[in-house]
């Protein structure tokens, strides 16, 4: 074990750090709450003058008193869908909240959000709620309330593997698995969407606002010509008492949350993962300070070191090779008490051993050949004392060049990649600077199935980097229009490269990630000790931990 952390920064560049980087906070602090606005304040005024409670307000009730529900994919579609007039959250709300001490992932429609309707990211946003439970094990409660498919975008939602009817198939395989599904439809819920309510474990339906069917009495007119209304053909009495298709009838939202919590409540207790925890003890150093160690410029290096020692309890670490591979950080530590193996990327600049000889200097931030190597056996350790792994990605790439090259780095990346895609004990990613080309795959991207993947707000994800990519993608547009004949000047150059870079940048942006759900949530720094605890806490919750299975790696 060893103290980590206190490396003296000064004043003057730690607090425009802090001030920058608590700027970012603020801002996308900003956005979440425009965004909890759903379709406005008049939207929601409309809601509770028909007595009905808002999506966000029937989560609050629903969990358990003094507890906070953590919000998932809470900017889904952010800036996406502008020609329809927007989506916020995509219409959909989902996280992770407690009832009676059990942790819940908890989907609610939007109804002030185009009526709940269904934009091909809400579908994405819902898959993602159903695989968060799938994997985690973790009893799932819908609180339906939609009309349905956006008709304009169907062709986008309906037929593909990942889209509308995915959700109905993993209802099938959640209850094959064990794992409680409650519904509450607590408005409409039309056509194949009616599958999702009816596919649960028990279904609630509130009076007077409720309704299921297959098709709508707009569309029973036009498609066999008989005339009746909602109620008649599918509200909650119909549905409860004459086709048995739902089983209680509630009065009102408030009644319907209540009979949730009593159905809840009386669960019994499930075989859990065992994963190692103690009692918690907080870092030696403020988790606020790590404002203050990022650098404005993703590009500069800091010392990841000081930040670990802002997140780890106590700030102590059982480093594994402190010596050797050392752009690349492995090492067993407590978060909150848990026990956990982080990977994370030094962004020092650190010089090698070969470079005493004249060889050449380790870049901060860069996987090279030895830190890949180290990372395979250290992630193949934790496989085999079930420990989870934390990502902390700050990445680069892997080194490129001659040397790299002639050194075997495609072979020892591929082994790094191996070893994170074969990985049975679960992975938490956090995005904590950059994360670029196939450095995001081998320090566990979303592709690489993290049950939890967050960035902080100063994250950048792409191919490459900006400076470089912008550099590229000028040098193709300057040659296809030389081809044309045309001439440019420095001028035009100029403003081309500052085009093309702030494209790029708004694309690598963790706004832009976060609406496409590339990330689970953009997070505050200084709750990232709390959103590791709670992922790991749902994980546990998981006992089926396969035996390891390294597949083709050659150590």
């Amino acid at each position: 074990m060893k103290q980590i952390g206190g490396e003296i920064i000064p004043n003057e560049i730690f607090l425009k750090r802090e001030d920058y980087q608590k700027n970012l906070v603020r801002k996308i602090n900003a956005t979440k709450e425009t965004t909890a606005l759903g379709g406005g304040k008049s939207a929601i005024q409309k809601q509770h003058e028909k007595g009905k409670l808002t999506a966000r307000e029937r989560i609050q009730k629903l969990i358990d008193d003094g507890t906070s529900f953590i919000e998932i994919n809470s900017l889904a579609a952010h800036e996406m869908y502008a020609e329809y007039g927007g989506a916020p959250a995509s219409g959909t709300i989902f996280g992770v909240g407690k009832i009676h001490g059990k942790n819940f992932v908890i989907v609610a429609n939007d109804a002030t959000v185009k009526a709940g309707a269904w934009f091909p990211i809400t579908a994405k946003k819902n898959l993602r709620a159903q695989e968060i439970a799938m994997e985690n094990r973790l009893p799932i409660i819908y609180l339906v309330d939609s009309a349905g498919v956006f008709l304009p975008l169907q062709e986008d939602i309906f037929p593909d593997k990942e889209h509308f009817g995915r959700i109905f198939r993993n209802n099938a395989v959640m209850s094959s698995m064990g794992i409680p599904q409650i519904s509450a439809i607590m408005g409409p819920c039309v056509a194949g969407g009616a599958y999702l309510p009816i596919m649960s474990d028990e279904a609630l339906i509130v009076q007077g606002e409720g309704s299921v069917f297959l098709a709508g009495a707009h569309l029973v007119k036009a498609a066999i010509g008989e005339e009746i209304n909602n109620e008649a053909l599918g509200g909650a009495r119909i549905q409860s008492n004459v086709s048995g298709v739902t089983d209680y009838i509630m009065k009102n939202d408030d009644e319907c949350l209540l009979q949730i919590r009593s159905l809840v409540e009386k669960f019994g207790n499930f075989e859990q993962a065992g994963f190692n925890r103690i009692k918690s003890v907080p870092p030696k150093f403020n988790t606020k300070e790590i404002y203050g160690i990022l650098p404005e410029d993703t590009i500069k290096p800091y010392d990841t070191y000081d930040l670990l020692a802002r997140i780890v309890d106590n700030s102590v670490i059982d480093e594994y090779k402190a010596g050797y591979g050392k752009t690349v950080i492995t090492a067993y530590a407590r978060i909150d008490g848990w026990a956990v193996g982080i990977v994370a990327n030094q962004r020092n600049i650190v010089k090698s051993e070969m470079a005493k000889g004249g060889g050449e200097m380790q870049i901060g931030g860069v996987i090279y050949s030895d830190g890949a190597d180290k990372a395979t056996r250290f992630i193949m350790n934790c496989n085999q004392k079930k420990i989870p792994l934390l990502f902390l990605q700050d990445v680069t790439g892997f080194m490129v060049g001659s040397k790299a090259e002639h050194g075997g780095i495609i072979k020892d990346g591929a082994k790094m990649v191996n070893a994170v895609a074969n990985s049975v004990v679960p992975k938490v990613t956090i995005i904590i600077g950059n994360s670029f080309g196939a450095g995001n795959y081998a320090m566990c991207g979303k592709a690489y199935d993290p049950r939890f993947i967050f960035a902080y707000p100063n994250a950048k994800i792409a191919v490459m980097g900006g400076a470089q990519a912008s550099s590229v993608l000028l040098d193709i547009k300057i040659k296809q229009m030389e081809k044309e004949g045309k001439v440019f000047s420095d001028d035009l150059k100029d403003k081309l490269l500052k085009s093309i870079t702030q494209s790029y940048d708004e694309k690598s942006n963790p706004l832009y990630a976060a609406a496409r759900l590339w990330i689970d949530e953009i997070i505050d720094p200084a709750l990232t000790r709390e959103y590791v605890s709670l992922a790991i806490e749902c994980a546990n919750n998981n006992p089926s931990i396969e035996r390891f299975n390294p597949g083709v790696i050659q150590t």
